[in-house]
């Protein structure tokens, strides 16, 4: 995965050293006595050219999202962990779905402030790396619970006898530990390393800015397909075969078609290839192409900056998936979607009835 490839970043601090003591010993810089390597172009360019336009617009950006994802996140986890509600394979991943993307709004606030000081972190070295971890966390672990997802629906209508066992509610949980374990051995070396850097007026947080290296250029490129290649590969193809088994059995059996399990199928299917297609294809295609070039060309200033000010914007949507999820489970679970209604139905009677009582009383005096 990323979190992998980006812990390597650290290693620029020997580089640093390194210069530092060729400086002291023939008082030259390093730019005097070799050529420009991989690394220079980063210490001599200013890669934040967009900084004003960040600290109104990220931070507006970063509001809704708490707001829509905390909102929309403890209203799942309240229905679905009653004690009345049924727990099934399904159920259970979207669960651990929604702790995920929970437990990632709890890290926003920092994330906001940030942008609004213009890209200066002042909360520290250990919440930064704190902070880094949790963001790589959200984003491979709700990955990996969408895959889990997608293979479920899978073997629950192709394969509904024959993988029984694997849709048992022990077998279900044992896979979400070992998700929450693998992810989480994958993002805790971020605890460890340095993900704060000062510059010259400010500190800033996750803005790695090391990635023009050959040897990072492979790395990320590996762990993008690991990462996000292979799960989209899994997720098109578990859902391109439930899809054919939906439109044969629309051939053979026009009343079970309209049927509302097979209608929430095919609504999990768009939304979830929707939610890959919005949130994570434009980081991961993005550092993709960068690293791919990188192969075969040391980039610019002017790639850099370019590189920076996408890798915003694409982080911002893939962040925008803790929105999505609420709106997936919507579709997904037939008693989630009645108790939301219900509460929604709830709430305008109860809004009707005091508006009502507000008129009468004023009508009376």
């Amino acid at each position: 995965m990323l979190t992998n490839s980006v812990t390597l970043l650290s290693s620029s601090k020997g580089d640093r050293q390194s210069n530092l003591l060729l400086r002291n010993m023939t008082g030259q810089t390093p730019q005097q006595t070799m050529p420009m390597n991989d690394s220079s172009t980063n210490q001599t360019c200013d890669v934040f050219i967009y900084k004003e336009s960040a600290r109104i617009i990220f931070p507006i950006f970063y509001c809704l999202v708490f707001i829509i994802s905390v909102t929309g996140n403890s209203l799942v986890l309240c229905i679905t962990c009653q004690k009345k509600q049924k727990m099934n394979s399904t159920t259970i991943y979207i669960i651990n779905l929604a702790i995920s993307d929970t437990l990632f709004t709890l890290a926003l606030p920092g994330r906001i402030i940030y942008y609004i000081r213009g890209f200066d972190w002042p909360f520290g070295d250990f919440l930064c790396r704190l902070t880094a971890m949790i963001f790589y966390s959200n984003t491979y672990a709700s990955i990996a619970f969408m895959t889990c997802i997608s293979v479920d629906r899978y073997l629950a209508m192709l394969h509904r006898q024959r993988c029984q066992r694997m849709r048992k509610i022990k077998v279900v949980r044992g896979i979400c530990i070992l998700v929450w374990v693998v992810v989480l051995l994958e993002t805790s070396p971020l605890l460890m390393k340095n993900t704060m850097e000062y510059r010259s007026s400010h500190r800033t947080c996750m803005e790695f800015s090391h990635f023009d290296s050959y040897g990072m250029a492979l790395v990320l490129l590996f762990a993008c397909i690991i990462g996000f290649c292979f799960p989209l590969g899994l997720i098109l193809y578990c859902y391109s075969r439930v899809s054919c088994k939906l439109s044969k059995t629309a051939k053979e059996n026009p009343v079970t078609s309209r049927s509302g399990s097979n209608s929430r199928a095919k609504n999990m299917i768009l939304l979830i290839l929707l939610s890959f297609g919005v949130c994570f294809s434009p980081y991961h295609i993005n550092i993709m192409q960068f690293a791919v070039r990188r192969l075969y060309n040391v980039p610019t200033c002017e790639d850099l900056k370019i590189l920076k000010m996408s890798l915003q914007v694409t982080v911002s949507m893939m962040n925008f998936n803790s929105c999505l999820d609420p709106i997936i489970y919507f579709f997904a679970i037939k008693m989630y979607k009645q108790r939301v209604m219900s509460l929604f139905k709830s709430y305008i009677s109860v809004s009707a009835s005091s508006r009502s009582m507000q008129e009468n009383s004023s009508s009376n005096t």
